[in-house]
């Protein structure tokens, strides 16, 4: 294990790398729900996606953090009872907008 953390300490000195690795942080915020959901209640991705009313390839997509329809993350969310109660952007020094993974939160309703 110290070999892993020793990996990445070293690999978060790569600006890029750092910036997709906290994007990753955040994405698994909106996938871990969904995911506990379909397992809890003992659903399929085809199942899930029915009850959505979007296609199953949608929820395998979200479920591999391919986040390119936010909008069908949201639903998935919302139709699991989960809702987002907060997210908070920063102005960063380029002047590109982020997530804070610390800031960012999901809740049952």
């Amino acid at each position: 294990m110290k070999s892993v953390k020793k990996h990445l300490n070293a690999k978060m000195k790569d600006v890029g790398f750092k910036e997709h690795y906290k994007l990753d942080l955040v994405k698994l915020q909106f996938i871990k729900p969904i995911i506990a959901y379909r397992i809890k209640h003992k659903l399929n991705q085809t199942a899930l996606a029915k009850r959505v009313r979007i296609s199953q390839q949608q929820i395998s997509k979200i479920e591999n953090g391919d986040f390119s329809s936010f909008d069908a993350v949201i639903k998935v969310l919302f139709a699991i009872g989960i809702e987002i109660t907060k997210v908070q952007t920063q102005e960063k020094a380029n002047s590109r907008k982020h997530i804070s993974s610390k800031n960012s939160s999901l809740s049952h309703r």
